[in-house]
This record gives structure tokens, sequence and C-alpha cells, in this order.
């Protein structure tokens, strides 16, 4: 067979799909009437771009007018498809049916009751505050029980004071402390013991009188001092006027004398009854303390009972 031409052929004849191209519709390509694929088939060949998405047919199945460009993408010229086209036929599941609208998703589950946990929240943390200011309080309260326990310390003008015992020879961890007129302490100037005035605590409501004489004197010989050191002696006494006396110990004159002023401002001696002090210095062992009239003094004391602490104190 020699080359030529054969004569004029059918689109069809070529290319089976002629028709879905712009070349083959222009050389008069048709569809097959009878379709493709098996009996009964749906094979409704379109052009391609032809097809639209959720649009209902228009007259004779034909597209709708005026559609193109408005949410689907129109088809490009020949060998130049749309990038951004798919056709319905390729997305999960297929196409819809034509008019139907895609069916609303089921309704999802609430989330949290926010509403519900900011109350929850705010609860706790109310309760926190309030159990730390309760917390507060009752420790409050408790140091303010035991400060009220607490007796605070006491200067010159209370007349409350310890009541140590007439014995001079105290027991263990105790420092020494007397009655002015026990055994224990020397009277000399005319120093003499009474009861004639009320109120003394010393054994038997005795007190040292007599003081009111340049010369007269008490002295003390205390033993058993642990160290060498500062230490405080008080002095119960019951005056009517301000006075001041000497104060020795082992034989040296210490530097400042000890006051008996009338702190409770009383016009007779039984409401006199106070104390006072004075800070000397002790050696390890015995010592000798005495309290004397001197010239310059001012002498007029009744003198009840003595004591010693360790250290600088007022009470």
């Amino acid at each position: 067979m020699t080359p030529g031409d054969n004569g004029a052929s059918t689109p069809e004849d070529d290319d089976p799909f002629g028709y879905l191209y712009a070349d083959g519709q222009a050389r008069g390509a048709q569809p097959p009437s009878g379709g493709y694929g098996y009996p009964n088939s749906v094979s409704r060949v379109r052009t391609v771009g032809e097809r639209r998405y959720g649009q209902q047919p228009g007259p004779h199945g034909q597209p709708p007018q005026g559609t193109y460009g408005q949410g689907v993408p129109q088809q490009g010229a020949y060998g130049q498809p749309n990038a951004h086209y798919q056709a319905p036929e390729t997305l999960p599941g297929g196409a819809p049916p034509a008019g139907r609208r895609p069916a609303p998703p089921a309704p999802g589950r609430r989330g949290p009751n926010t509403k519900g946990l900011l109350i929850g929240a705010v609860a706790v943390v109310a309760a926190v505050v309030i159990g730390i200011g309760v917390a507060m309080i009752n420790d409050n309260t408790e140091d303010d029980k035991a400060g009220n326990q607490a007796t605070p310390a006491p200067t010159q003008s209370q007349s409350q004071s310890p009541s140590p015992s007439g014995s001079s020879s105290p027991t263990a961890g105790e420092l020494p402390k007397t009655d002015a007129a026990s055994g224990s302490v020397q009277l000399s100037g005319g120093a003499v013991p009474a009861t004639d005035v009320q109120g003394a605590q010393a054994a038997g409501g005795t007190y040292v009188g007599g003081l009111n004489t340049a010369g007269a004197s008490v002295t003390w010989t205390v033993d058993n001092i642990p160290e060498a050191g500062a230490y405080t002696l008080f002095a119960r006494y019951s005056v009517t006027g301000d006075q001041s006396m000497t104060v020795s110990v082992n034989g040296k004159e210490f530097g400042s004398k000890i006051g008996f002023r009338n702190w409770r401002s009383a016009d007779d001696l039984a409401n006199g009854w106070t104390h006072s002090y004075v800070w000397p210095s002790l050696d390890k062992g015995r010592n000798t303390i005495s309290i004397s009239c001197q010239p310059g003094d001012k002498c007029d004391v009744l003198l009840d009972q003595m004591w010693i602490k360790k250290g600088h104190v007022t009470r």
C-alpha cells in the first residue's frame, strides 16, 4: 500500500474522546449516542469545565447561565487547564447529588463549664485566705496570753518583791538570801531588830531599825557565790521620805549609794514597804556586804530583807 489520502475520516476515528476538546469540537466530533461503559451505567460525559458543583442544571441539561467565575473556577483554553480546578468526582466520597446541601455537622461535645470552674477556684482561694487569717489570729492570741502571764520587770517604785527566807544557806542553784534581822547578819552602831511596824515579810515580822545614826550598819556575810562577776543586791525596806545609804563590798565602798525612795508616797511606815537595788561586783565564794549610815547619808530606814541575783537585773 502506498501512502496517500484515504479520504476524510471522522473525529472519533482519530480520537474517540476528541469531542471533549476544543480542536475536536472544531472538527465536528460528537459524543457517542449510546455512551460508554456497561449497559445501564451512567455515562453522562461533559466537556471539561462544564460541570458545576452544587447547582441545578438549566433547561435541557444545560449549565446555569452567569455562573462562570462565581465560586467555581472556569476551564482555561485547551492545553492550559486551570490549576485551581478539581472535579467534584475526584473529591472524597464523590460529588453530592445535585440540589442537595451537605448535611450540617453533628453537634459536638460541649466544652467545660468555665464559669463553674472559676467559681470553684475563687472558693478555694477564699478558704485558704480565711484559714491563714484564723491561724494568724490564734497565734497572736497565744502570744497575748503568754505575754499577759509574764510579769513585767519591776522598777524601784514597785512594792512587790520576792520573799526570801531567813536562811543565808541557799539550796543548789540558788543565790543567798536572808532576813535583815537573822543570825547571819551582824548589826552595829545602834542598828537593832524591831517588830513595831506591821508589814515586814521577814520571819516573825522582824525588821532592823535604829539605822538613823552615823556609824549604824548591817553587815551580811555571803557564801556560795558561784563565780566572780556582776550581781544585783536587793533590799526590802520602808520609808516615809527619800533616803540613801552607803554600800561596801569586801571592805571597799561601792561607787554609788543605795537609794531608799518613798515610791509609795507613804505617810506612815506600815504602808511604805517596797524594794531597791544596786549592782556590785562580787568574788567567787565568800563576800561581805555592808549597808551603813555614813556622814551625808539619810538613814531613816526600816530594813526588812536582802537577797542576791546574778547579773544586772531589776527584779
